[in-house]
């Protein structure tokens, strides 16, 4: 099994994954917070007590390296570390951006040609080279961000963005951004709402 941590946002998740079966077993995501180291590994060892699995069944383990709060990001990967080491048999640990994370949803079905597996309430506007743009607040009224564009090397589970590649700034730069890309496509705004990026879109 692999099991899937970010505690990167406000919004901490955890999934627990069957590489066997290529089958999702178990996705819980809360608002936690400042509540991160309190409540990650209490929540992780209930998911796995919900499922009858062990911690010994875990081959893999996922974490989010940032963007995000520095300290939400090192929960997640000191959990990961000690977890690893805490296994009879060490597990492989793969580190994912967390923009990546945010905007997978989105992407993969696209990447895949999967349009059937876009989520409800969506249509098809990737097809017609939509742009999906992923952010996360960083605190203090910025933003991280990152677009990927339908039809570019972004959209593929195998791309990984350098530090170049992330953009960060206010809210005025945010939008600024979005102003200045394509506006001849729809672009897809996926991440953490705030009352001042909805006026100010």
């Amino acid at each position: 099994m692999l099991l899937a941590l970010d505690t990167a946002t406000q919004t901490a998740s955890l999934a627990l994954y069957d590489l066997d079966t290529d089958r999702l077993l178990a996705e819980w995501s809360w608002q936690a917070r400042r509540r991160q180291t309190q409540e990650l590994l209490v929540t992780a060892q209930l998911m796995l007590k919900q499922l009858d699995a062990s911690p010994q069944q875990i081959s893999a383990l996922a974490v989010t390296t940032g963007p995000g709060s520095f300290t939400g990001v090192r929960i997640a990967i000191s959990a990961a570390k000690g977890m690893g080491m805490g296994l009879t048999t060490p597990p492989r640990v793969v580190g994912i951006p967390t923009l990546c994370v945010t905007a997978a949803p989105w992407l993969w079905p696209i990447s895949n040609g999967m349009n059937d597996d876009i989520p409800n309430g969506t249509d098809n506007d990737f097809q017609r080279g939509a742009t999906v743009c992923a952010y996360i607040q960083a605190g203090r009224g910025r933003y991280n961000w990152l677009f990927f564009a339908s039809g570019s090397a972004r959209v593929s589970r195998l791309y990984r963005p350098t530090a170049d590649e992330h953009q960060a700034g206010t809210v005025a730069a945010f939008i600024g951004a979005l102003a200045a890309s394509d506006d001849q496509h729809p672009i897809w705004l996926v991440g953490e709402p705030t009352a001042e990026l909805h006026r100010g879109v």
